[in-house]
């Protein structure tokens, strides 16, 4: 090996010139290949003395990166020439890419859903922050200071060491007070919206979950008015042949109170596995807003009054899909979400 063999070679390759992909592969076969001529100038590096290597080794790495970087120039060169004499990067009538698309989330349709549908009746959308302090959550929504919504096994506190905690709410409720404290009247608002609670993950509960949430004030509302606003959501959601009961129940801010059951949209009220044989099926809580809640937030009680109902997303796309585990929303399995891509306008 001499200098002359190295400088030979690299001559050639700064005179290199290819018209083609094919010439260029030809060149790098003859250059870099298994027998080219830069590979037979390292087999013969291999076999000089060691006090030679030192002369020789930098210049044939030098020689191999040269061929490299001349190739790469060629094949640009070549590729865009190829290109253009075809036409093919022009041609705006070749199809594109097929890339899949996705779709909107479980959820977030049904969400959607219910917006829509009050949105029909007149109500507005109001939304707040899901960390908030103690007073909107709690204490002017009527809880006692010694309710155990308040205990920290249902609640994640955010900040406990001021007379006003911080935490993360634990229903949309909040946005109720605020919009009640800066609103004019008459009200009529939903307030959808992610909540969460220290509570453990099963097939049943979450840790965080979302709701919607619904207030109407004015004057003279009664609870004909509030069932009648449940029964037209209830069969706008579930079908026109839908029926629904209340039972009495219990809520710190409403009173008189009531669960909100729907007849069974899978078995129609005869009893299946899904309701349990009882031909129905719990969608919300409700009833008439607490004259204190109404106090708390400066309406007057005397002069106005309101219904409230508050329902988990969850739990009605549980209903109306039949999907038997809540953790399926959130574990964003491409199987589960696929199912849902035709449902956006169902």
């Amino acid at each position: 090996m001499t200098n002359k063999d190295i400088e030979r070679v690299l001559s050639e390759i700064r005179e290199l010139a290819c018209k083609t992909s094919r010439d260029i592969e030809e060149a790098r076969i003859r250059l870099l290949g298994k027998k080219g001529e830069i590979t037979a100038l390292f087999e013969e590096f291999r076999t000089i003395d060691k006090s030679e290597k030192a002369v020789f080794g930098k210049p044939l790495n030098e020689l191999k990166q040269a061929a490299i970087t001349r190739l790469e120039e060629l094949k640009e060169a070549v590729g865009g020439g190829e290109a253009a004499s075809t036409g093919a990067a022009a041609d705006l009538s070749m199809p594109g890419d097929d890339f899949p698309l996705g779709s909107r989330h479980p959820v977030s349709i049904v969400r959607q859903q219910i917006v829509d549908i009050f949105r029909k009746f007149g109500y507005d959308v109001a939304e707040g922050p899901e960390i908030e302090d103690d007073r909107h959550v709690f204490e002017a929504l009527n809880f006692p200071p010694n309710h155990p919504a308040r205990d920290m096994q249902d609640t994640f506190f955010v900040s406990t060491g001021h007379l006003n905690p911080i935490l993360l709410r634990t229903h949309t409720s909040s946005v109720q007070v605020r919009t009640m404290e800066s609103a004019s009247l008459p009200i009529r608002v939903i307030c959808p919206g992610r909540v969460f609670r220290n509570e453990a993950i099963s097939a049943r509960a979450h840790c965080i979950f979302h709701q919607v949430e619904g207030l109407y004030v004015d004057e003279n509302v009664t609870f004909a008015d509030l069932k009648q606003a449940i029964l037209l959501f209830a069969r706008e959601m579930f079908g026109p042949d839908t029926k629904i009961r209340m039972r009495p129940s219990y809520f710190p801010f409403t009173e008189p109170s009531a669960e909100v059951d729907v007849s069974c949209n899978i078995c129609h009220g005869k009893g299946c596995n899904v309701c349990k044989g009882t031909g129905w099926l719990e969608i919300m809580g409700c009833g008439m807003v607490d004259p204190n809640v109404l106090k708390a937030s400066g309406i007057d009680p005397q002069k106005y009054s309101g219904f409230a109902f508050g329902m988990g997303i969850e739990r009605i796309a549980m209903l109306k899909w039949r999907v038997n585990d809540l953790r399926h929303y959130f574990e964003n399995d491409l199987r589960f979400l696929k199912q849902f891509e035709s449902c956006v306008e169902a």
